[in-house]
């Protein structure tokens, strides 16, 4: 009987830069260890834990029903262009035209198509650290220079305008900012917009503003460096369905642009998704016109979790968190147990039954802290506070 050997996949040098999503990772471990018989909380994942409002789902399933089950404009369907143009206008208080949206499939795509059309080899992209991982991923992989800002404690993890001022240079082409932030919850004042945006204005560096958690705001209200005199034209927004109406399955997101480069990113669309799915569309109509109630009944059961998980972590031996001010994550500091992060995110895991993440899954400053998602019910939240107690208790006193 022949065999056959597998001859040596040779990938481009580019895949060498990827990078990946940690908590995709850990979530996969969890639910090993689940089918091992383990009780496993989760609070690695993030994503809402509530169903999607009811009249959205009806919305999707009326709109399979009459047919949107072909493909549309790589843009995304008008009426989607339109709802989202004005749902940003309504939120930010700046005039957006549906020509200036362009709809994807899920926020990633956003980064991907901006970055890879604004950055190239010889380039410098500014991003936070720590911070989401697919920016640092997307930049390396166009061939960019990535250039880390901090996001640090002692400033409630707002941002440093100054540091990012002293940061740029003639080859910075991108800043990317997140506000409210993922890991750290933190959320960047009106004041350092402003004071970024007056050094930014009329300088050929575009800003890409993640703003998929603008409605996941406990004090204030959001707001976004578009709305400065003159910084519209050099913001994309990020938005999406995903955290404002728990539709993460659903894969939608929408990018707000100038003309010009919405029709280079929609060209994106074409090369690599063709469309996103019709029939999501129809059900993002009615999410962003339809009754909007879920969404503050939401922010507020996150409200509740949020005060119960932070002094439930600050009793834990060597643990220190602040209070976040939006997402639903809480970003704790354990320099304290002189263990690193990834370390004691693994034993958390392993030896405490709980899935959260090393700080290092955002960025090599995020070690010495561990992330928590806060998307899950009290009763499960306490439990996990519980179970890591115990384990600190036995093992870090």
């Amino acid at each position: 009987m022949s065999t056959v050997t597998q001859k040596a996949l040779h990938l481009a040098e580019r895949m060498s830069r990827l990078g990946t999503e940690t908590a995709f990772e850990v979530l996969v471990r969890a639910r090993a260890l689940e089918a091992q018989g383990k009780e496993i909380i989760h609070l690695e994942i993030g994503e809402p834990d509530f169903a999607t409002p009811a009249n959205i789902v009806e919305a999707g399933a009326r709109a399979l029903r009459d047919g949107w089950t072909h493909y549309g404009p790589s843009a995304g369907l008008p009426q989607l262009r339109e709802a989202a143009a004005e749902y940003t206008a309504r939120h930010s208080g700046i005039p957006v035209d549906p020509s200036e949206v362009v709809i994807t499939p899920g926020g990633k795509p956003i980064m991907f198509f901006v970055i890879l059309a604004l950055a190239q080899r010889g380039d410098e992209v500014l991003y936070p650290n720590p911070g989401f991982p697919i920016y640092e991923s997307m930049i390396n992989f166009v061939g960019a220079q990535a250039v880390p800002y901090g996001l640090r404690e002692d400033q409630d993890f707002d941002v440093d305008i100054q540091e990012i001022i002293d940061k740029i240079t003639d080859r910075t082409r991108l800043l990317i900012l997140n506000s409210p932030q993922n890991p750290t919850g933190g959320v960047i004042s009106p004041e350092g917009l402003k004071a970024l945006a007056d050094k930014l204005v009329g300088r050929e560096i575009a800003v890409l503003s993640d703003e998929i958690y603008h409605q996941l705001i406990y004090e204030g209200e959001h707001s976004s460096i578009a709305q400065f005199p003159g910084m519209k034209d050099q913001t994309i927004i990020l938005n999406g369905f995903s955290k404002t109406y728990a539709m993460t399955g659903w894969r939608m997101g929408w990018g707000v642009m100038r003309p010009d480069l919405a029709r280079w990113i929609a060209q994106l669309m074409t090369n690599c998704n063709s469309c996103t799915a019709s029939f999501s569309q129809i059900a993002g109509v009615e999410a962003l016109r339809g009754d909007q109630s879920s969404v503050g009944v939401m922010r507020e059961e996150f409200r509740r979790r949020r005060s119960v998980i932070v002094e439930g972590l600050n009793r834990i031996p060597g643990f220190g968190c602040k209070q976040p001010h939006g997402a639903f994550y809480v970003f704790p500091n354990i320099k304290e147990t002189k263990w690193t992060s990834g370390s004691l995110a693994d034993a958390i895991l392993k030896e405490a039954g709980v899935a959260c993440l090393a700080g290092t899954a955002f960025g090599a400053w995020g070690e010495g802290y561990l992330r928590f998602s806060f998307a899950n019910s009290v009763e499960n939240i306490q439990k996990a506070l519980g179970w890591i107690g115990d384990w600190a208790n036995e093992k870090l006193a």
